[in-house]
């Protein structure tokens, strides 16, 4: 048995109460948090003691939308200036050369991005496999770098002799799709709390999958208890898509094919009406909220808003890496506060005018990124600094320029006002990824120059 000892840091819980501890500590068993209070409540010694004085300690963020392999091609010129449809069509031929190792790398890539912004959890949303590449690739990278995986097993089947948006040489058989979806649940799927490898089932998006393999995914997930993912409703040009193919908008399609429930969670969500957004709450389906993404692609503005208002559960996504050229968790949820700001703004807010209207607080954005988060992945063990939970949690030092003045007034709120950096520390499970920003598990520059490698190669040919 294995105890950690956090004392004296400004401690945001994320509990029912929201409870800060200006002089707080967590005692850690086991890669479980055994107490939660004020420094002075807590056991004496431990295996481990670290003093976070003049530190704010946040549970880890929860990344519930990611396409890990598009570290690869982030800032491609020929994609800078594309909506979504073209900047696909850009892409999908230099992805058709992705090998297993480059798989694994970009995975290790957008993981490590991932833990130094403070993300202890990550979904990722694989879907292509070209050249032998496999799920496996992705998750042995998750576990070489020690954050918690969420592993999508994606799926594109309807290609553009059929009527689909990607080229046929990036799609596969329904038939190899299921079964290969059954080996790696079978495989993989640990659904123990405190697990740090699960599958989900998640065929692409309403253009690159037929109905029937969307049918027989969810038969398949809701028989071995797996949660389901895609993309939907993310720009107007699917909504057209839909409402021509199928007859339905994307909600609608989803409700035919028997795509909604609370094991459900579906990315982006740009452009959903009142009465669908009456579907995502009456069927407990969640959303992940890419603000970057929907910005860079000129998607849209989700409104989450009226999303929270439901009762939708709403967590946070960076996306993939060429559609925000990043990976940093803690920045979305500054973005994400800032976006519904400007929608406000685009609806005449004023507060002098409707005093009971109020703009998206620090606080809230950070719920997103970690409650909001845990709860779209169905997960009850993370998300919160809790006795019970896992010891999932990341510290930034407050004593530093970037947040001279912000953090003297409020800490909590600074670490998103005030311009994200490297987080100090990221804990998964009582098992530093980071310390004192710097990365434990992975060679950082060994690392880098293999990616930058692999990214040469792929996008020259």
């Amino acid at each position: 048995m294995t105890t950690l000892l956090i004392t004296h840091a400004y401690i945001a819980t994320f509990d029912d109460r929201q409870t800060e501890i200006p002089d707080g500590g967590l005692f850690i068993r086991d890669g479980f948090i055994e107490q939660v209070g004020p420094s002075a409540s807590l056991p004496a010694s431990a295996d481990e003691v670290l003093d976070l004085s003049g530190y704010v300690v946040l549970p880890g963020l929860v990344n519930t939308h990611h396409h890990f392999y598009q570290t690869l091609t982030r800032n491609i010129p020929a994609a800078q200036n594309a909506n979504l449809f073209n900047w696909l069509k850009t892409l999908y031929p230099i992805w058709a050369r992705l090998t297993p190792a480059d798989i694994f790398t970009s995975a290790q890539t957008a993981l490590v991005e991932l833990a130094l912004s403070g993300c202890t959890t990550a979904a990722d949303h694989l879907y292509l496999f070209p050249n032998g590449a496999k799920l496996d690739d992705e998750i042995e990278a998750g576990l070489s770098v020690g954050v918690r995986l969420h592993a999508a097993r994606g799926s594109m089947s309807l290609g553009e002799s059929q009527g689909g948006l990607p080229p046929d040489s990036v799609t596969d058989s329904e038939e190899r799709i299921l079964a290969d979806s059954q080996r790696v649940i079978q495989r993989y799927h640990d659904p123990k709390p405190g697990s740090l490898t699960q599958i989900v089932l998640a065929p692409c998006s309403p253009f690159s999958v037929t109905g029937d393999l969307m049918r027989e995914s969810a038969a398949l997930a809701r028989q071995y208890g797996v949660h389901l993912h895609t993309h939907l409703a993310e720009t107007e040009d699917e909504e057209q898509f839909c409402l021509q193919k199928f007859g339905y908008r994307p909600v609608g399609y989803m409700q035919s094919l028997d795509w909604v429930g609370a094991d459900v969670w579906f990315a982006h969500a740009v452009y959903a009406n009142a009465e669908e957004i009456g579907v995502f709450a009456q069927h407990h389906c969640g959303v992940a909220h890419c603000p970057t993404s929907n910005m860079r692609l000129a998607s849209g503005i989700a409104p989450v808003k009226e999303y929270l208002a439901a009762g939708v559960n709403v967590g946070l996504g960076v996306d993939g890496s060429a559609s925000n050229d990043g990976s940093h968790l803690l920045a979305e949820a500054r973005q994400a506060m800032l976006l519904a700001r400007v929608r406000e703004g685009m609806t005449g807010f004023s507060l002098s005018n409707d005093p009971a209207r109020k703009l998206m607080t620090a606080r809230q954005a950070l719920w997103l990124g970690t409650r909001g988060g845990a709860a779209v992945l169905g997960r009850s063990d993370i998300g919160s600094l809790e006795p019970g939970k896992c010891a999932d949690f990341f510290a930034i030092n407050l004593n530093t320029l970037d947040l001279a003045g912000g953090a003297v007034h409020d800490p909590l709120a600074a670490v998103v006002f005030c311009q994200p950096r490297r987080v100090d520390t990221t804990v998964v499970g009582g098992k530093f990824i980071v310390k004192q920003s710097q990365l434990i598990s992975v060679n950082e520059a060994e690392l880098t120059a293999r990616h930058n490698r692999a990214a040469k190669r792929l996008v020259n040919g």
